[in-house]
């Protein structure tokens, strides 16, 4: 594995290979994730001007192209939520099967590969994720992915124990 394709989050095998972009309280943010201070401040208003999601923890959870992985990555950093779970995975949706021939048969393709991105928020509107993703992995073609914004009910940050809109 190079470092470049370690630094994307893509090891170069098909198998599924989760990376969790999570940084600590003394780090320095080079990806655009905020500091506590900056949390504290930005938790009174979104990027937007808009109020935040009133303490309520949502999920994003969105399937885009592999090869737009990185832009939804910037996109997520430049709105303040560098967090982030990616996973590789295979589906059907209205991008059209593909058929192919090898040793002379044809065959049928009609799970493509995808990438699966789960963000938690709770001080920054799930309606800002929703915008960042679309615009970092928009195409116009089929197949770019779909968005879900699920509830969460809980939460609990392991290694504090805080519970609740603090654990995200």
């Amino acid at each position: 594995m190079t470092e470049e394709t370690h630094a994307d989050g893509n090891d170069g095998d098909n198998h599924a290979n989760t990376e969790t972009a999570n940084v600590t309280d003394n780090e320095i943010r080079t990806d655009g994730g905020l500091s506590n201070e900056e949390k504290q401040t930005s938790s009174e208003r979104s990027s937007d001007g808009s109020e935040p999601s009133d303490g309520e923890i949502k999920m994003v959870v969105a399937m885009v192209r592999p090869d737009k992985l990185s832009d939804v990555k910037r996109a997520l950093a430049e709105i303040g939520a560098p967090s982030l779970t990616v996973t590789n995975v295979s589906g059907r949706g209205s991008q059209p099967a593909k058929t192919g021939q090898w040793r002379g048969e044809e065959y049928v393709v009609d799970l493509h590969q995808k990438v699966k991105v789960e963000c938690v928020v709770a001080d920054i509107p799930a309606d800002d994720v929703v915008e960042a993703i679309e615009e970092g992995a928009h195409t116009g073609e089929k197949g770019d992915g779909k968005v879900f914004v699920l509830p969460v009910d809980s939460a609990t940050q392991i290694r504090t124990g805080k519970t609740g809109p603090d654990a995200v």
